[in-house]
């Protein structure tokens, strides 16, 4: 059984902190080629980002994101889950705790071939697809009623 998790950089326990990191660079850097400079880019710093990470009870993390909220609407991303466990709801429980905890509409940076998936947790599309990192994107938007 998994339990989520959030705090602020600052707050997070270290052990926790850099298994978030290690499961991001797996995922972005090692999977998808981003280079290091672009995923670590100093905002997790900021006072206004909060860290979400699903953890199995040994401390492994096997799903993270983080929340910008330096401005409204507030912003989703580094949505990451480790190979092993995808497929088990666990980023999708993530983002709908993430905009629980927004409280405010929320935004999203989405992969273009996951356009769908954040479709049915409410996120519609903004504009046209762009290049981000080398990789397709396209802007989208949930609106909290």
């Amino acid at each position: 059984m998994t339990s989520i998790h959030h705090a602020t950089v600052r707050d997070v326990d270290p052990v926790a902190l850099y298994r978030v990191l290690q499961l991001r660079t797996e995922v972005f850097i090692h999977e998808q080629g981003i280079v290091g400079e672009q995923e670590i880019d100093g905002r997790d710093l900021e006072p206004t980002t909060t860290l979400f990470w699903s953890e199995e009870p040994n401390g492994d993390v096997l799903a993270t994101l983080r929340v910008l909220q330096d401005e409204v609407p507030a912003h989703i991303g580094r949505v990451a889950t480790a190979s092993a466990a995808r497929g088990r709801g666990l980023a999708a429980d993530l983002v709908r705790a993430a905009i629980e905890f927004a409280g405010t509409d929320v935004a999203i940076s989405a992969q273009a071939y996951l356009e769908e998936w954040y479709g049915r947790l409410g996120f519609v599309r903004t504009g046209p697809n762009y290049l981000e990192a080398g990789i397709d994107h396209l802007p989208m938007l949930l609106t909290r009623t």
